[in-house]
């Protein structure tokens, strides 16, 4: 064998082993949570121009036995349920996720309640409030949720499915497998006060929860994943522009929060199809068979993921052999494309130097063409 089959037994082999500890983590039993009162939630649903899909998220129902109040922020009214209560908000911060939750939590009575706070694209369900808030109950600084995209049809659609769903970008995996900060996704998140606290430096950041995430562990403080999922209903036509956009950003965010970990996306998270093209290439029996266990370990893995993610009434263990492998390669593509993005990031219309820790500044306005 030439040095380029022994590069590619020695990739083989170090891809398969994360995997194979990563399926070993995700095959322990979770402990059973504690039965506990349910606490009394504030849930915060931040939104600026609310899709057709995230108005029926926003309308409905949410079958939690605790008490409950659910308020909408943004700039305008929109139509919502019965019961859903809507406060004007048009914060001016960079990041206006960030400026909506916290003018909300300036704004609103947060006594004796928890505070949750959920994208619109999300549709919450008592199981996710109750895992959320749980967690916080039990001590956790921060909880969060694993985001499981329900209803893909079409390829973009299932490939984005099927790399938050089976892939090692998987929240479930992630946070089995973080070192040190946990991995945060924050389409759902449940705040303490501390994190609160730490929230109100982060209006001017992209990736604030990777940013919370860490200034929490830096603290010695707890982030705990709630054991229902965050679902997210998507539409029966996605564009592939959609999915490579998303997560080229996602990507660049990677890039100034975690520098270290950026490598490891093509070495660890998304080798399958280089090292595919590479056995080929080199026709060596010995890396075909290393190539083979990495594509049996990550379909096992996968297929742990799907039963950890099941929806019901959802027939996902067929998507789940395959669409890992588009899931990989849609990740891989959008590592590739911000390669060539370093340094800035376009985001809600507008250009921004990115610094340390995902904090923005404004360099051009993409309508104009001119500084900000």
């Amino acid at each position: 064998m030439n040095a380029l089959a022994f590069i590619a037994l020695g990739w083989a082999g170090m891809a398969g082993g994360f995997s194979a500890v990563a399926l070993a983590r995700l095959l322990r039993r979770a402990p059973t949570p504690a039965t506990q009162a349910l606490p009394s939630v504030l849930l915060l649903r931040p939104v600026d121009a609310p899709t057709p899909q995230e108005l029926e998220n926003l309308a409905r129902p949410i079958d939690y036995a605790g008490v409950l109040e659910q308020v909408v922020l943004s700039p305008y009214r929109p139509r919502l349920a019965e019961g859903v209560r809507w406060l004007p908000s048009d914060p001016l911060s960079p990041n206006r996720k960030v400026g909506h939750l916290l003018y909300a939590l300036d704004t609103l009575d947060t006594r004796g309640r928890v505070v949750l706070a959920v994208d619109a694209d999300v549709a919450v369900t008592g199981a996710l409030v109750e895992g959320l808030a749980s967690s916080l109950v039990a001590g956790a600084a921060l909880s969060t949720a694993a985001p499981t995209p329900v209803g893909a049809m079409d390829a973009a659609g299932r490939a984005m499915a099927g790399l938050l769903r089976y892939t090692h970008h998987s929240f479930r995996a992630l946070h089995a497998m973080s070192a040190g900060a946990q991995a945060v996704c924050g389409k759902a998140l449940g705040l303490s006060a501390r994190a609160v606290e730490e929230l109100r430096g982060l209006s001017d950041h992209i990736g604030e929860d990777l940013e919370l995430a860490k200034r929490l562990h830096a603290r010695g403080l707890d982030v705990a994943l709630s054991p229902a999922p965050a679902w997210v209903p998507m539409a029966s036509e996605t564009s592939w522009r959609v999915p490579l956009e998303r997560f080229t950003r996602w990507m660049q965010v990677l890039a100034s929060h975690r520098p270290g970990l950026y490598p490891t996306v093509p070495l660890l998270f998304t080798p399958t199809l280089p090292l595919l093209l590479l056995a080929a290439a080199l026709g060596e029996p010995a890396v075909w068979l290393a190539v083979g266990a990495l594509v049996a370990v990550r379909t096992l893995l996968s297929l742990r993921l799907s039963a950890l993610s099941h929806v019901p009434g959802e027939e996902a263990r067929g998507h789940a052999l395959t669409d890992w492998l588009l899931g990989e390669v849609l990740l891989l593509t959008a590592f590739g494309a911000s390669l060539k993005r370093q340094g800035t990031v376009t985001w809600r219309g507008h250009t921004y130097a990115l610094h340390a820790g995902g904090r923005m500044v404004r360099v051009a306005s993409q309508w104009s063409g001119g500084p900000g």
